[in-house]
């Protein structure tokens, strides 16, 4: 064959090549039939020159056979490559969605566990917050207890509560005025009882060691005291309160009062 081609045409298929072998053969049987004299010659060339025709036709179909098997399988091939393709796609867009459920999953627990472990620190915040309010306040409690004065349960004890709680609300009255007028009116007795005085006469005897009447007492009574008229630091209390807005103090009364 030589080696340039025509422009335009490829090489040689193999249907080309049958062919003209085809037209070779058929070349040789025309001269055989020159060569062989007689009615016998004639049928035989007929014969020779049929068979190339019969091959290169078979040869042909057997040839669009193959071609149309081959395309058949390259689109098969085609088919299942895009299935594939297809398939793995899937796949690759199943595990994307999982991945993402999985960090959505996984934030969602992150922030219920935050949330979680700031409500549990606010509620140890506020417990301990109030302990130490309730620690604070017992503190308080026991610091005023200390401080707290303790008074006898005698006339000197009775006098002088009185006088603290007489400097709590204001009312005006000394020790030596209290203590002169009690020994006066009861000798320091708080359960002494006037029942022979105009007081008793009208009803409501003079009681305790400031020998307060009950009237005098309710309207004279001070907050914080005890309301039994024989109670020594609230007979007190209330006598010198009516004394203080009567006369201006019990240190001014130096009698019957």
């Amino acid at each position: 064959m030589s080696k340039h081609s025509f422009p335009g045409h490829s090489q040689l298929t193999r249907v080309h090549k049958v062919s003209m072998a085809g037209v070779a053969a058929l070349g040789a049987a025309a001269l055989a039939v020159t060569l062989v004299p007689g009615q016998g010659t004639q049928a035989h060339a007929e014969t020779v020159s049929s068979a190339p025709a019969a091959y290169t036709t078979n040869a042909g179909a057997q040839q669009i056979k193959d071609v149309r098997a081959s395309v058949t399988d390259q689109q098969a091939t085609a088919s299942e490559k895009a299935k594939q393709a297809e398939a793995k796609l899937k796949a690759q867009q199943e595990a994307e969605a999982k991945k993402k459920a999985d960090a959505e999953a996984k934030a969602k627990a992150d922030a219920d566990a935050k949330a979680k472990a700031d409500a549990a620190a606010k509620a140890k915040a506020d417990a301990d917050a109030k302990a130490q309010k309730e620690r604070e306040a017992q503190e308080a409690a026991s610091r005023a207890a200390a401080r707290k004065p303790v008074y006898a349960n005698n006339l000197d004890g009775w006098i002088k509560q009185s006088l603290d709680i007489m400097k709590a609300k204001g009312i005006p009255g000394s020790y030596d005025g209290l203590y002169r007028n009690i020994m006066r009116e009861s000798t320091g007795n708080p359960n002494a009882e006037n029942g022979w005085d105009i007081n008793a006469q009208n009803g409501t005897p003079s009681i305790g060691l400031l020998q307060v009447i009950q009237p005098t007492f309710d309207t004279y009574h001070v907050d914080g005291t005890s309301s039994d008229i024989h109670d020594p630091v609230a007979n007190i209390t209330a006598a010198a309160n009516y004394a203080a807005a009567t006369y201006g103090s019990i240190d001014n009364v130096d009698s019957a009062y």
